[in-house]
């Protein structure tokens, strides 16, 4: 539910949790009844789970922490106490909640959670989300990644906290939904060690890129020429590394996603293409488009695929994919006289 900030314990556990992370810083549908079904079961497993977690000293401290109210998409978001059946129907939210040390109290995740390999993945769906199914579950936190079907509103109509975050526009963006993902579970000092572990795998990957080559990248989605701009999340990535995003003209919008023509792809002359091996075609596919052999990434051979899990998922395996572009970029040899 969403309700006005208080000012008492709420913000104390926010204070400390950006100390935490200052310091980690510095160191570095398908059917709803079989939905029904699998929530009957998932509850006769969790109560169990919790009615065995409850003797936990460390869940003691976690549920003393509580209430709090934490900021998301859809507002300030007021959890009255520590949530022991959580529902995620956003994959990098999926990978987050395990990896700050709430994983134990997913009980069920959405169709495309598919890491790590724990998560109890379901029919659920976060792009056509059916509410009966979803409340089947008994959730006392859900996390979305897109307010389909209004399903916040419906939710909180039944007093069921739901947090609704997009991708963010750029990695420190991740970095404070991670925190807040901590704070809304009672996993702060998880959290902080997540976003200190990612500050620190990126500057590691980063030192291996290039460095201020303006290495022109075309980042492609699908054989539409949608493409990431700088003002998304993986555009961010490359932007660290100083490379020209080729998108950027096309989304003075700044959605993050612009659609390009074939033509303006062609004339702006990539050195690195990016696809995704989510993608029905491949990397000698892109290379044989009419018109596409003059292109300089063509031509030398840098057309990459990289993983869409991780290229799409912010979060822990975020370090992968700067790796995966860096090793992409290291590749591209950077003409003289630009």
């Amino acid at each position: 539910m969403s309700t006005p900030a208080p000012f008492t314990r709420s913000r104390a556990v926010a204070a400390a949790l950006a100390l935490s992370l200052a310091l980690a810083a510095c160191g570095g549908d398908t059917d709803d009844t079989d939905d029904t079904d699998a929530a009957a079961e998932a509850d006769t497993d969790t109560d169990t789970e919790t009615a065995t977690d409850a003797g936990s000293t460390d869940d003691d401290v976690a549920a003393g922490d509580f209430p709090v109210t934490v900021d998301a998409e859809n507002g300030e978001v007021t959890i009255e106490s520590r949530p022991e059946r959580i529902i995620s129907l956003s994959p990098s939210a999926t990978e987050i909640l395990f990896a700050i040390g709430a994983g134990d109290r997913v009980i069920a995740a959405d169709q495309f959670s598919t890491y790590p390999e724990d998560a109890p993945t379901t029919d659920l769906s976060g792009w056509d989300p059916n509410v009966e199914a979803i409340v089947g579950y008994e959730p006392d936190l859900v996390l979305i990644a897109n307010d389909s079907n209004d399903l916040v509103a419906s939710l909180e109509a039944l007093d069921i906290p739901v947090l609704a975050n997009s991708a963010p526009a750029d990695i420190e963006g991740g970095y404070d939904i991670v925190a807040a993902m901590g704070m809304a579970t009672g996993e702060i000092d998880g959290a902080a060690s997540v976003v200190e572990e990612m500050r620190a795998g990126l500057e590691e990957a980063l030192a291996a890129a290039p460095q201020d080559q303006q290495i022109r990248v075309y980042h492609e989605l699908d054989d539409t020429f949608f493409s990431a701009s700088s003002h998304s999340f993986i555009g961010s990535v490359y932007e660290q590394m100083g490379a020209v995003n080729i998108a950027d003209e096309a989304d003075a919008d700044a959605t993050g996603y612009p659609q390009l023509t074939e033509e303006a792809i062609v004339e702006a002359d990539p050195q690195l293409i990016v696809i995704t091996d989510q993608v029905t075609y491949t990397a000698e596919d892109v290379a044989n488009r009419p018109g596409w052999s003059q292109i300089e990434a063509v031509r030398n051979g840098n057309i990459v695929t990289v993983d869409a899990d991780i290229a799409s998922r912010w979060g822990p395996r975020l370090p992968q994919l700067v790796e995966l572009v860096a090793d992409a970029m290291n590749s591209v040899a950077a003409p003289v006289g630009r």
